[in-house]
């Protein structure tokens, strides 16, 4: 791909304070994890040009580039994994441009390629975590990956970026910090769990949980429930994308599956379901999902922060500056959900940019059609 930055490596920040330990928004406390991010440019002498982006829901902090594997995973590094999830958006001239920026992205707390998450080994027991992984809040994500700004000696973000889940992450970095970052971008995203998404978000937590395998969570020395991931993922799936975009992706060619059901596979959009969630249950793992479904299920942005309305909580944000985008074809966060958002942000004296990008491909645009967003995130970020 052109200006692609080419072969990255992911490195990783560990955070040990027997003293002070990390404590989360359940109240759990941990005294040591790790965070798998990736580093794209340099940062300038002063330490004013970082940009921190979050990833979406099933992504890794591999952001762009070529990265041909991470150390100690559980889970499958493939060919998609390998190739950064933004690559169109991020490298030299580009929208994240790492001529004049640095652009950071971590993997979750929680997450499953190399941050600290349900499989990781417990300190006090030697074995994987699995269901004494504790509840992590897009709170607790968020002051986790501030925890690594500091430790990289960053005092102010030039700007925080986030798509879809990321997106939240972003706006709830700027409330929450609003002396520690001046621009945000948030793409096909919120302000609060809308209803629709509580339900569809319960449905794949259903699935995982149902699944004879699940154990509770603690599954990792025997047979993990597969079954019940591949259904979760087509259940999300079918949101992310346009039912036009799911139609032409659709290979002609029916495959049977080799299984005993009473219902046989009749059409090409009913195998291609079928495949992404049997790619899925090799990349990611189920303990994961269940983790960041969670968060987002209880996520609102008042009650993140602390704050009884949005007037007070974001005067205290204006003078930063808000990108907000829009997918008019989005049925993952309907655009009522952005004008949710910029709202809000009018109650405490922002006056956001509102973009409205018109795309077929449906929530996944903002992945697949850099060339609807750069100008506008180039625009906003340099001026």
């Amino acid at each position: 791909m052109p200006n692609s930055i080419g072969q990255t490596k992911t490195q990783f920040y560990h955070f040990n304070n027997q003293e002070y330990p990390f404590e989360l928004k359940s109240g759990a406390k941990l005294t040591n994890f790790t965070l798998a991010y990736e580093i794209y440019g340099k940062l300038s002498e002063n330490k004013d040009n970082a940009i921190l982006l979050f990833h979406a829901l099933s992504a890794s902090q591999h952001a762009a580039g070529i990265n041909d594997s991470v150390e100690g995973l559980s889970v499958d590094w493939d060919k998609e994994c390998q190739t950064g999830w933004w690559e169109g958006f991020i490298g030299s001239g580009k929208a994240l441009d790492t001529d004049k920026y640095c652009v950071i992205c971590v993997n979750y707390l929680g997450g499953c390629y190399g941050s600290t998450g349900p499989y990781s080994k417990n300190p006090e027991t030697g074995k994987p975590y699995g269901s004494d992984f504790p509840r992590v809040s897009i709170k607790d994500i968020v002051n986790s990956q501030m925890e690594l700004i500091n430790h990289l000696g960053i005092k102010e973000l030039h700007a925080t970026v986030g798509s879809s889940l990321g997106g939240l992450m972003a706006i709830s970095l700027a409330a929450q910090y609003p002396n520690k970052v001046r621009n945000i971008v948030a793409l096909a995203s919120g302000i609060k769990t809308s209803v629709l998404q509580r339900i569809h978000n319960l449905e794949q937590i259903t699935a995982i949980e149902s699944d004879k395998n699940f154990s509770n969570g603690d599954y990792y020395e025997n047979d993990h429930p597969k079954e019940g991931l591949s259904l979760a993922r087509m259940i999300g799936h079918k949101v992310f994308i346009s039912l036009g975009t799911l139609e032409k992706r659709a290979s002609k060619e029916i495959k049977k599956e080799e299984d005993s059901s009473w219902y046989q596979i009749q059409s090409s959009i009913e195998s291609y379901m079928l495949h992404q969630g049997q790619k899925f249950v090799k990349r990611f793992d189920a303990n994961t999902y269940l983790r960041i479904l969670d968060a987002w299920q209880s996520f609102d942005i008042l009650d993140e922060c602390g704050f009884n309305d949005y007037k007070e909580m974001f005067s205290r944000c204006s003078h930063q500056k808000y990108l907000i985008f829009t997918i008019n074809s989005d049925v993952c966060f309907y655009p009522h959900q952005q004008e949710e958002l910029t709202t809000a942000l009018s109650k405490g004296g922002i006056n956001p940019i509102h973009i409205t990008v018109h795309s077929e491909k449906g929530h996944d645009s903002f992945l697949l059609e850099p060339e609807l967003f750069a100008p506008h995130i180039n625009y906003a970020l340099n001026n």
